[in-house]
């Protein structure tokens, strides 16, 4: 038996003050896609933005249903809506905020599995990492050079079994 671990590496800005004037662009504009959500179940409002290779910028946010949990988080509606408008394309970066009516929101958000394993996709499909902007309404915003860094040991169907 061995004994491994895994070491997740990020940049830790203080706020969005501290990012590049393109970076804060993106970020303002998850902020501004949050604003859109439809989340009367939650409370909590989540926006993203996806930047492509193209320069194009495709937003997204959470929309609740009452049949819980047939719902869609804001990454996912962010990157298949770019994936449907811009095939081919590959994503570059990816700002995600969050906000509550309920709770302050001052730590940086992440995306939930099921938004990992999907944005893990579109890195296989294009071979490129895509990288994230993650913070809450307010505060620090995190770095992360690819998806890997929120889900190591990841599943990709190169490591599926297939039968036949």
């Amino acid at each position: 038996m061995k004994r491994l671990s895994l070491t997740i590496e990020y940049l830790e800005y203080e706020s969005i003050d501290e990012l590049s004037a393109e970076d804060k662009s993106l970020m303002q504009q998850a902020h501004e896609a949050g604003n859109t959500a439809y989340a009367p179940y939650s409370n909590f409002s989540v926006g993203a933005a996806v930047l492509l290779e193209n320069g194009v910028i495709v937003k997204g946010s959470n929309q609740e249903n009452a049949a819980y949990p047939t719902g869609l988080c804001a990454e996912r509606v962010a990157i298949f809506s770019a994936a449907a408008q811009f095939p081919g394309v590959a994503f570059k970066t990816i700002a995600i905020t969050a906000k509550s009516s309920k709770i302050s929101v001052s730590n940086p958000v992440t995306p939930c599995g099921g938004c990992r394993q999907a944005i893990s996709e579109y890195e296989v499909l294009y071979n490129k990492p895509i990288r994230f902007l993650l913070m809450g309404e307010t505060g620090k915003v995190l770095e992360l050079k690819n998806v890997g860094s929120l889900l190591p040991l990841r599943f990709e169907a190169k490591n599926a079994f297939h039968a036949g």
